[in-house]
């Protein structure tokens, strides 16, 4: 989730470096942080685990694990299924972290974006755009605890 591009989802490296921002953030200490100029190519809104990734990719929405019930607002839901319909390119993509199993499955985990997420389901949408985040299952345990998988 965090950290530079191009470690491996299985990389030691990745995982302690979230580790180590965890227990910074579960220390109480603030963290400041500055917000990026927008520009054309920058929308605003963009996600602290995505910022940096430019890749957009059209994920199907069948692969898609969505472990935490969404709370919605329909007036939300309603202007972005309008917008989609209109320019499907305004809506910023959704942060996917893409977690390798064990034994080298492939898992999409998607926990933000909740209102993107059912504009594009009642819209019968077959992808999404997103932003995948190269993850590792201590990442995942980060948001699901105890109930975290076994990934295969």
């Amino acid at each position: 989730m965090l950290g530079p591009r191009g470690l491996s989802a299985s990389g030691g490296s990745r995982c302690r470096l979230v580790q180590r921002f965890w227990h910074f953030c579960s220390s109480g200490k603030s963290l400041a942080m500055s917000s990026p100029e927008q520009t054309p190519e920058r929308r605003p809104g963009g996600s602290v685990h995505s910022k940096n990734i430019s890749t957009v990719h059209n994920i199907p929405m069948s692969v898609l694990i969505r472990p935490i019930p969404s709370v919605l607002e329909e007036s939300k839901v309603q202007s972005l299924m309008e917008t989609i319909q209109r320019d499907p390119d305004l809506v910023p993509p959704i942060d996917v972290l893409w977690i390798k199993g064990r034994e080298g499955g492939d898992y999409f985990y998607s926990f933000g974006g909740c209102h993107r997420h059912a504009a594009h389901q009642r819209l019968h949408k077959e992808t999404i755009a997103a932003k995948l985040v190269q993850s590792c299952v201590t990442d995942l345990r980060t948001y699901l605890g105890s109930s975290t998988p076994d990934l295969k």
